[in-house]
């Protein structure tokens, strides 16, 4: 049987493939023992950077800036809104106060007109009144000779607060013109004058004129207007017809 001698060869073949399988393995280990290494360290730096940073951002400033410039904005803002807040109010205040002043301006104008128109149907009611009377005055009948001329004179006189009396008027009269209305004085100082004394009661123009009482005739020879003016200017002069007892 002959003799196999490539087994030498043959192992050392292996030999050498092992030997290669070997030195891959040494190296893979050693990159493996390397690579557990580096993770450990670079863990540490993570863990040291991450440390850091959270130190910038724990005493970091630029964050509490914006803060507190925020939370001033608040506040400018929220002092913008009190007075705007205020100055509204403010103005409501003073329109409400606008308003009652007017009502009130308003409510004082209406006494004014309600005090005026009081006054107004005061002063007619008196008008009213003192209507009847005098139409009763005119209303009344005199006889046409001098005794209704006395009395309607005498009753114009009472109207006109003018006194006098009956028996002053008459005793007057009949001193004077003996009851003649249209007797007139040719020969005293007056008639030298130009300004003859006429009438009932002797009555110069420019004295009927001065003293003629409303709602009477203007014509100085009228008996009833007349006396009256006579009455007045003696009135006037001599506190009433019934103190005149001469020329006067």
């Amino acid at each position: 049987m002959p003799k196999i001698n490539r087994t030498p060869g043959h192992s050392r073949t292996l030999a050498k493939s092992h030997k290669i399988a070997i030195a891959g393995v040494a190296t893979l280990g050693a990159a493996a023992v390397a690579f557990s290494a580096v993770p450990s360290n670079a863990q540490t730096t993570t863990t040291t950077v991450d440390a850091a940073t959270a130190a910038n951002v724990a005493y970091s400033t630029a964050p509490i800036k914006d803060v507190k410039a925020h939370v001033t904005d608040q506040l400018a803002g929220a002092s913008v809104k009190v007075e705007t807040i205020s100055a509204q109010k403010k103005a409501a205040a003073q329109a409400v106060a606008k308003q009652q002043a007017a009502k009130a301006a308003a409510k004082q104008q209406a006494a004014k007109q309600q005090a005026a128109k009081a006054r107004q149907a005061k002063a007619t009611a008196s008008r009213s009144t003192q209507r009847p009377e005098m139409e009763l005055v005119a209303a009344k009948t005199y006889a046409n000779n001098l005794d209704g001329w006395i009395r309607q004179s005498l009753d114009i006189m009472k109207s006109r607060g003018i006194p006098g009396s009956y028996n002053g008027l008459h005793r007057n009269i009949m001193r004077e013109s003996s009851g003649n209305p249209m007797a007139i004085n040719g020969w005293d100082v007056n008639a030298v004058n130009g300004i003859p004394s006429k009438g009932l009661l002797q009555v110069i123009q420019p004295t009927f004129n001065a003293y003629h009482v409303p709602g009477t005739s203007w014509n100085i020879y009228d008996p009833v207007a007349n006396i009256t003016a006579a009455a007045n200017y003696a009135a006037h002069k001599y506190g009433s017809m019934d103190n005149v007892n001469s020329a006067y």
